[in-house]
C-alpha cells in the first residue's frame, strides 16, 4: 500500500497521467472535501479526466510535507501541508485571492487524505479534506521559479510565468 501511494504521488510530482491510474481500481471513487460539498471524481472515466485536467493545468510541482502518517489494514492516511506552485488561474480556480491573469503563485494549504485500499491492495480512490485561506498565495517571480516547474511549460508558454 504504502508503495502505491508514494508511486501515485511521484506520477503526480512527474505529471505522468498512467502512473496516476496504477495501483488503483476499475472504478474509484474520490471524495474531496474543502467547501462543505464532495467535488471528487466517480468512476474510472471521470478519475482519468480529473487527473488529466491535472497533468494539462501542470499542477505537480508541489511539496506535501507530511507530518503524520497512519497505516493499518486496508487504509493510508496523511496529513500536513501542501505547498504547490499553480499559474495564475489554477490559484484562483481553487479559491486563492490572485490579481491579474498572469504570473506564478505558491499556495499552501492544510491536507488530510485518506487512502482506502480493497483486498486485492488496490487503491479504491482517494478520501481529501483540505482547508485554505485564500490569502495564503504568493506571487514568485520567474527568477525564483523551480527548474522542474519552468521545464513543464513550452517556450511561448513562459511569457506568462
Amino acid at each position: 500500500m504504502l508503495e502505491t501511494v508514494v508511486g501515485h504521488m511521484k506520477a503526480e510530482a512527474n505529471l505522468e497521467l498512467e502512473g496516476l491510474l496504477d495501483g488503483q481500481v476499475a472504478e474509484p471513487e474520490y471524495h474531496l472535501w474543502g467547501s462543505g460539498t464532495d467535488t471528487g471524481p466517480k468512476g474510472g472515466d471521470a478519475v482519468r479526466a480529473y487527473y488529466t485536467a491535472l497533468v494539462e493545468a501542470k499542477r505537480g510541482i508541489l511539496e506535501y510535507g507530511i507530518e503524520r502518517i497512519v497505516v493499518d489494514d486496508d487504509t493510508i492516511v496523511t496529513e500536513g501541508y501542501i505547498r504547490a506552485y499553480q499559474p495564475a488561474s489554477v490559484a484562483r480556480d481553487f479559491g486563492y485571492d490572485i490579481d491579474g491573469e498572469d504570473g506564478t503563485y505558491l499556495v499552501t494549504y492544510r491536507a488530510l487524505v485518506i487512502w482506502p485500499f480493497n483486498a486485492d491492495g488496490l487503491l479504491r480512490g482517494e478520501d481529501g479534506y483540505a482547508g485554505i485561506n485564500p490569502a495564503d498565495a504568493e506571487r514568485v517571480p520567474r527568477s525564483e521559479l523551480p527548474a522542474a516547474y519552468v521545464a513543464q511549460f513550452e517556450e511561448s508558454e513562459l511569457v506568462s510565468l
